[in-house]
This record gives structure tokens, C-alpha cells and sequence, in this order.
């Protein structure tokens, strides 16, 4: 109350003050000095007393930069998640489509005989074709075994063994075979047998495959499914890829479908 009562005395002797004249610039000083008493600094001159400022252009930008980083952190974890989802999805569809079921009995280009359970615990690619193909079969293989060095030149994954089954028998004897395979990869097996047993593995994989008519040579072209399949190391079909995939396109798909298998057998 002591405080009231006195302020408005206060204040009228503050105003019968006389302003100080200093040399050189009478009464203007001490008007500068009232008037640095009653106003309130502008931004520009809080900055140069050295009072706080708002964050600078390199703090704004590192907070937009870390942001804008986070950001495509989750978009990318997000993609990832849904391609992880659609090879899932993808799978289990040609899982139920029963393509590869049972077992074969072939001989290798070597004259041993092979079965499915041979293979299992590894990843397979197989072609089915034949030898007196002209630039087709050639071109698939070619690819296949670009796959597989593609896919050997990292040591993390592993191995995958190139497989080709012939689909006609009557001229792709095993030294046949034999000639044939060595022009590829070391580690291609050319599978060949009797005429009942190369149509029995043919419809478990459902290729199509017809000789034409011969010609005065006794040449003939064999018209045939062209694809490349993917076996898992539970020996099941996982994944088919078409004439128009890329030797990069189907590494590519290996590789997801190496880092997502899970044996269904253990």
C-alpha cells in the first residue's frame, strides 16, 4: 500500500527532472537517455547487447536434414516390409499350385543315377531343353549359369547348383549330355533317361514339350515350355522365371527368396 500511495509522487518527480546537457549536443543526450529508459529494444539491437537469439540457418538445416533422413528411413523399412509380405504371399501361391511334387530317378551326364532327395539341402535353377536346340536353350542356359557365378562371387550366400533336364531323350544320350554341359559351368548336371521317365518329370514341373516333324536329315526341333525354375533346399518349387527376367532380375529374386526361407521340413 506504501508503494501505491508513493508512485504517482515518484513519477511526478521523475518528470520535473531537467534533461542533462552534455558538450557539443545540448539536451540531446539526455532526451536519447529518456528515450533509452521508456522504449523497448528492437530484435536487432537485443542481438548486438548479446541477448538469446532464435536457431541459426546451419541448426535449421541440420534439424531438416535429420528429419528428412528419418523420414526416408521409415519409407524405406516400410517398402521392404511389403516386399517381404508379397514374396510371402507369392511363394505360398506356387507352393499350392503343386508344381515339382514327387520324385524323379535321371541319369547325370556322367552316368550316375539322381533323384530329387540328391539335391536337397541346396538351391537349385533348372532348365528343361535339349541339346540340338539352335539359340533359345543356348541363351536360357547362358543366363542360368550367369546367375549362379553371380551368386558364387558372394561368399555370404550359399551355393546353387545349376541343373538341365533334357526333354528329348531320343538324342540327348548321356555322352550327349556330357558334350553338351561342358560349354556352360563345371558344376552343371545334365539329367537325361528313358522316354517315360523324361515325361514323367516333365508333367510334375508342367512343361510343355512336342517333337516336330523330322526332316530328310532326320533333324528336328523339340517346341518346349521356356523357363527357369528355383528349387528350395527342401527340394520345393519356390519361383519360375520367364524368358523376359535378366540374368540381375532373377539374382535378385534368389537372393530375397535365400534371406526369407525357412525349411518347412525341420
Amino acid at each position: 500500500m506504501l508503494l501505491l500511495a508513493r508512485a504517482p509522487k515518484a513519477w511526478h518527480r521523475l518528470f520535473q527532472l531537467k534533461p542533462l546537457a552534455l558538450p557539443g549536443t545540448p539536451g540531446g543526450k539526455a532526451q536519447h537517455v529518456r528515450y533509452q529508459l521508456f522504449s523497448t529494444p528492437s530484435p536487432a539491437e537485443t542481438g548486438r547487447q548479446g541477448q538469446p537469439q532464435g536457431p541459426g540457418l546451419r541448426t535449421r538445416l541440420l534439424v531438416t536434414a535429420l528429419i528428412g533422413a528419418g523420414l526416408g528411413g521409415a519409407w524405406l523399412a516400410v517398402r521392404a516390409e511389403k516386399e517381404r509380405w508379397q514374396q510371402q504371399q507369392r511363394t505360398e501361391a506356387l507352393r499350392q499350385a503343386a508344381v515339382g511334387q514327387g520324385d524323379f530317378s535321371l541319369l547325370d551326364h556322367r552316368g550316375q543315377v539322381r533323384c530329387k532327395a540328391d539335391f536337397r539341402g541346396q538351391w537349385v535353377l533348372l532348365y528343361f531343353g535339349f541339346t540340338h536346340c539352335p539359340d533359345i536353350c543356348p541363351d536360357e542356359l547362358e543366363k542360368l549359369v550367369q546367375v549362379v557365378r553371380q551368386l558364387e562371387a558372394e561368399p555370404g550366400l550359399p551355393p546353387v547348383q545349376p541343373l538341365f533336364i533334357t526333354v528329348d531323350p531320343e538324342r540327348d544320350t548321356v555322352a550327349a549330355m556330357a558334350r553338351y554341359v561342358q560349354d556352360f559351368h563345371p558344376r552343371l548336371l545334365g539329367l537325361t533317361g528313358s522316354a517315360e521317365q523324361i515325361a514323367q518329370v516333365s508333367r510334375s514341373y508342367r512343361v510343355y514339350y512336342s517333337a516336330g516333324p523330322k526332316d530328310e536329315d532326320q533333324d528336328y526341333i523339340v517346341d518346349h515350355s521356356i523357363a527357369i525354375y528355383l528349387l528350395s533346399p527342401d527340394g520345393l518349387f519356390t519361383d519360375y522365371y520367364s524368358r523376359a527376367r535378366s540374368a540381375e532380375q532373377i539374382s535378385d529374386s534368389v537372393r530375397r527368396h535365400m534371406a526369407a526361407f525357412r525349411s518347412v521340413l525341420c
